[in-house]
């Protein structure tokens, strides 16, 4: 197994035995129930398909309840799947764990980015923007932007304002500082996308 779903948490600092603090992410990771094992043979490639987070039948909807109860399992929030090379020693209802990363060195973390909702190009591309002085009223606009007369018009592309954040982000080949198993913590050296509870996905770095 290749990775698994986690949260964010938060945070904090971890002090080597050398007295050295670490700027560290906290992220939960799993347990992970196996839904589905997929082959070759009957889906075209070898996956794993893994659930996070268990939520009341009354949070989700049939077509997932109908999913999870084919393979025994209440039903999850979330619900991800993993290429392998072979699906050899996985089962439907195999809890995966944190433990899976006891040996790994580097991972890498995939996330949604905190949202900003709608910003001005100033703030959401680092546009310098107009003068602040001699009587100037152009600040945090883009300014003039349009073409000559040919092609008299603003080419595709262009930097504007808009919705800013909340994009699939990934981070790659953190150093992983500690696996504490017995409660499904993970940390991380670095920061990791989104705010807390992000839901992310942590992979072995190749």
């Amino acid at each position: 197994m290749k990775g698994l779903i986690g949260k964010k948490i938060g945070m904090t600092q971890f002090f080597t035995e050398d007295g050295s603090a670490i700027p560290v992410s906290v992220i939960q990771v799993g347990p992970c129930p196996v839904v589905q094992v997929k082959t070759t043979e009957k889906d075209g490639y070898n996956a794993v398909q893994i659930a996070f987070e268990e939520v009341p039948p009354t949070r989700s909807n049939l077509p997932k309840i109908g999913h999870f109860r084919r393979a025994g399992l209440p039903p999850y929030r979330h619900l991800q799947e993993f290429r392998v090379d072979s699906t050899e020693g996985f089962e439907v209802g195999q809890m995966v764990g944190v433990d899976i990363f006891k040996e790994t060195k580097k991972v890498n973390v995939s996330g949604r980015t905190k949202g900003k909702g709608y910003t001005g190009v100033v703030k959401r591309h680092n546009y310098s923007g107009g003068s602040k002085t001699h009587g100037s009223k152009s600040h945090n606009v883009p300014g003039s932007i349009g073409m000559a007369a040919y092609p008299s018009r603003v080419l595709k592309g262009h930097k504007l304002a808009g919705h800013h954040g909340f994009k699939n982000f990934t981070v790659r080949n953190l150093e992983v500082v500690d696996v504490d198993a017995e409660n499904n913590i993970l940390l991380v050296k670095g920061a990791v996308p989104g705010g807390r509870n992000t839901i992310l996905r942590i992979t072995v770095s190749s």
